[in-house]
């Protein structure tokens, strides 16, 4: 991969959907991981195949408790600090510090609110609440100069809250979990598709669709699909929704579509500009 000019905000989706969850979100010279459900070795692994292996990690983020979400947090944090010398902060709200399995708790935990920006490095990280069926989660948008990159998954329906922050974003990770047909039809018993459809389950393509919409706002260049249901939803289906909810946004001609996976990272996604 091409060395990426500094100050470039870029996102690689390094694996999405019930198996674990990690994205890489930096500048050249400051980068947060945000969750790290996959084993450590996989997360190190798929950022050297895409071209991050030197990219710096100065923060994990975690949106919250769920394995798929947290998992390797006590074993990368410790990787980390081996690697790097130094401790590497682990960002969670206390409601998800709380939960954690004891398995999980990192050693360079902080804790954080929603609400209350901070800074990692020269990044701005922007916390904000989503309903879903855990202790206090949230999303995350990152700011680099004046660009957002966002990464909105696991919530159970659109807010207007979230609806505002995926306004602002150059660069989107949007939930597209499943199609409701195919869930309704599907193996799950009948309380999973209950807790899926619930309020503070998963958006279907069809909601995450409405959502973007009437809340694409004018700097988004990427929209990346995520969270996609291996039983319960197809590629084919989500992005068909979502071309469709661009085209009605008037958007589908500045947009680009990609698709994330549980097995092959996506290469970096970047966005140029005016910098402060």
């Amino acid at each position: 991969m091409p060395k990426l000019p500094p100050r470039d905000a870029f996102v690689a989706v390094l694996s999405s959907g019930s198996r674990g969850n990690c994205a890489y979100v930096g500048d050249g010279r400051s980068g947060v991981l945000i969750d790290c459900g996959p084993s450590t070795k996989q997360i190190l692994k798929r950022m050297n195949d895409v071209g991050l292996g030197d990219a710096p990690i100065d923060a994990v983020l975690v949106t919250h408790e769920h394995g798929d979400h947290a998992g390797a947090a006590r074993v990368l944090c410790n990787r980390l600090k081996k690697d790097t010398g130094r401790d590497v902060p682990f960002f969670m709200t206390q409601g998800t510090a709380q939960a954690l399995k004891s398995a999980m708790v990192p050693s360079c935990l902080e804790t954080i609110a929603a609400g209350r920006a901070f800074r990692v490095g020269g990044l701005v990280v922007d916390p904000f609440s989503i309903p879903h069926d855990t202790a206090d989660p949230v999303a995350f948008r990152v700011g680099i100069g004046q660009r957002w990159v966002g990464v909105i998954t696991d919530l159970g329906r659109p807010t207007t809250l979230v609806s505002q922050k995926l306004a602002s974003l150059s660069v989107a990770v949007l939930e597209f979990n499943h199609d409701v047909e195919m869930l309704l039809d599907g193996p799950y018993a009948w309380s999973v598709k209950q807790r899926i459809r619930s309020s503070h389950g998963h958006l279907s393509n069809a909601q995450s669709a409405a959502m973007l919409a009437e809340s694409v706002g004018p700097h988004l260049e990427h929209l990346i699909l995520a969270h996609l249901s291996g039983e319960n939803n197809s590629p084919e289906r989500a992005l068909q929704e979502a071309a469709m909810a661009l085209h009605s946004a008037g958007a589908a001609n500045r947009v680009t579509l990609h698709l994330a996976t549980q097995d092959t990272p996506l290469e970096p996604l970047g966005v140029g500009g005016a910098y402060n």
